[in-house]
């Protein structure tokens, strides 16, 4: 450990000199391979916080993709059902606690997490460096490493990529600050806990009802969401994120971007879906993206004559708009979570589209009436949390 680290640049090239640094102490954190850059550390120590307040919420392996400073996936390690193996690309092979959560965590949405830099909580083991070995990623976190994780990973990108180990047991300062524009920020850290039945002691709707499935993934969605920019929303099923939006302007804008996204996960169990004739050896990211465009409304761009035989053996039929709805129709039992208070019924409007029924949001919008007559509308329920969790 040391007390800086000097970094190639900052965000962008013309950005020097960069370096991370603590002001008293020593930098909890070791690069055991490769060369971590500004970005990476962010998108490390975020993640890092995110992976570690899901393992304390929920008493299981958590793991996280980061994008730019804000998850493309979270998850915990709950075992994978066939389907799931099968639409993450990882039937057949051997999946730890670890892997699982990061299995999910990544493929939930695996357009975004191309190029990810990943977070785990617990020390990461071989099965989970095997599949991290075969995705395309900038980096990893984790409280440690075993000797044949270690050696996977340092092997990983031409022995370039970066492997950092954070001490478990560091404690920031309560007081944290930033410079912007040569002046300086403070603030007490945000060191609200989302895992206690506090969260659901307020519970406007018709329906009251919680089940302990629709709380833990609910306080995934929270915490998820505590570390994402903001307005960010998430839905959450079966202890992973489904679908995340992050930095819009406005909320329903958020809703829907997180919406969709969970609308892709599911469409991608379709069963037209799971029985794509793939041409033999095709690139995982050419594979994603066509999958993406093949259950969109640009459909052609993958199926026109000349062009699907760059990825399939045969042409496969259309999933029309009608079996597409139809498949959607059948989604339950989502959980979304939302950094601050919904405006309008419209963002329930949106959700219940994508099969939520359970939602813990901050209240205190000047329409809750209306968003309230909403949520009963459709049966779900809903819990006022009384917290904001904006992040920036």
């Amino acid at each position: 450990m040391a007390k800086e680290l000097e970094l190639k640049y900052g965000c962008n090239p013309n950005q020097k000199p960069a370096r991370i640094f603590m002001q008293e102490g020593e930098l909890p954190i070791t690069v055991l391979n490769g060369r971590p850059g500004y970005i990476n550390f962010l998108d490390a120590l975020n993640g890092w916080q995110l992976v570690k307040e899901l393992k304390e919420a929920t008493d299981m392996p958590a793991a996280t993709s980061f994008k730019h400073v804000s998850p493309a996936g979270a998850a915990i390690g709950l075992e994978l059902d066939e389907t799931m193996k099968k639409i993450y690309f990882v039937d057949g092979l051997p999946l730890s606690p670890l892997a699982n959560a990061y299995v999910r965590a990544r493929g939930a949405d695996r357009m975004s997490s191309y190029g990810d830099f990943i977070a785990l909580s617990d020390i990461c083991d071989e099965a989970t460096a095997r599949f991290i070995n075969r995705e395309v990623s900038d980096g990893v976190i984790a409280p440690g490493y075993t000797e044949e994780a270690l050696a996977i990973l340092k092997n990983k990108r031409k022995g370039t990529y970066n492997v950092i180990q954070i001490d478990p047991n560091y404690r920031p300062a309560p007081i944290e600050r930033k410079d912007v524009f040569g002046i300086t920020f403070e603030q007490g850290r945000n060191e609200i806990k989302l895992n206690g039945p506090e969260l659901f002691e307020n519970i406007p709707t018709q329906n009251k009802e919680f089940p302990e499935a629709a709380r833990r993934d609910l306080m995934i969605a929270l915490i998820t969401l505590k570390y994402t920019q903001s307005n960010s929303v998430c839905y959450v099923k079966d202890g992973q994120a489904i679908g995340i939006g992050a930095g819009q302007q406005s909320r329903i804008h958020c809703t829907r971007l997180a919406g969709n996204k969970a609308d892709i996960w599911y469409l991608r169990q379709h069963p037209k879906v799971l029985n794509l004739p793939w041409i033999e050896k095709i690139r995982r990211a050419d594979r994603d993206n066509t999958i993406d465009i093949y259950i969109s409304d640009d459909h052609d761009d993958v199926l026109a004559d000349g062009v699907w035989q760059q990825f399939f053996t045969e042409k496969p039929e259309v999933l029309t708009r009608e079996e597409k709805r139809a498949w959607l129709d059948t989604l339950k039992g989502v959980s979304l979570g939302s950094d601050a208070f919904f405006p309008f019924g419209d963002n329930i409007e949106r959700a219940h589209k994508s099969g939520v029924e359970y939602i813990a949001q901050a209240g205190g919008s000047v329409r809750d009436d209306h968003v309230i007559e909403t949520c009963d509308k459709y049966g779900i329920a809903m819990a006022f949390t009384g917290i904001r969790l904006f992040h920036h």
